[in-house]
């Protein structure tokens, strides 16, 4: 069945079997990375969602689940650099390690601010896991422990990843057509 807003999509970037792939990958590495250990695995609200259901589901570890909801965009495609926590974890994360779940690695501001203050609350180790990372965007240094593929600068889409609340139900990621949001 083809989604109607499959229109608005310049081309696909990774598919649905890619996506699998990444998501087996990077399970793999934390599992093989947190032997032993007990991990608390926190996803950035709401972009991350599907990518970390799919991690998730792969892990072997005793680990917790736990949410967070942090932006730097509100309504539009640019960073305001500002960051607003909206949902704050509910866990208690002294002397955790925490694994860091976020749909994309962009400018950075957003998860440079929450492992720091991941780490001043207490946290024993504060890891980074994207799916996507855009190295050519960053703005504060920050590099994932582990992500999936690096992007060229454009609008991604999909698997998570919105535009305006839109297009996260699509079950790959693409580029949107410029024309649909500038």
């Amino acid at each position: 069945m083809k989604m109607e807003i499959n229109k608005d999509i310049e081309r696909i970037l990774f598919t649905e079997k890619e996506l699998s792939t990444i998501a087996d990958n990077i399970a793999g590495q934390i599992n093989t990375d947190y032997k032993g250990k007990e991990l608390l695995v926190v996803g950035v609200l709401k972009g991350s969602v599907i990518f970390l259901a799919d991690i998730f589901r792969r892990l072997s570890l005793d680990c917790r689940l736990d949410f967070i909801t942090a932006s730097s965009y509100g309504s539009g495609y640019e960073s305001s650099g500002r960051i607003i926590i909206k949902k704050d974890i509910d866990t208690d994360i002294k002397g955790k390690h925490l694994l860091l779940c976020e749909d994309i690695l962009d400018t950075g501001n957003t998860l440079f601010y929450l492992r720091q203050n991941l780490i001043d609350r207490g946290a024993e180790s504060v890891r980074i896991c994207a799916l996507l990372d855009k190295p050519s965007r960053r703005q504060k240094p920050v590099t994932p422990d582990y992500y999936g593929a690096q992007v060229p600068d454009e609008f991604v889409v999909g698997y998570g990843l919105d535009y305006d609340e839109r297009y996260r139900n699509l079950p790959y990621i693409g580029i949107l057509k410029p024309e649909i949001y500038m």
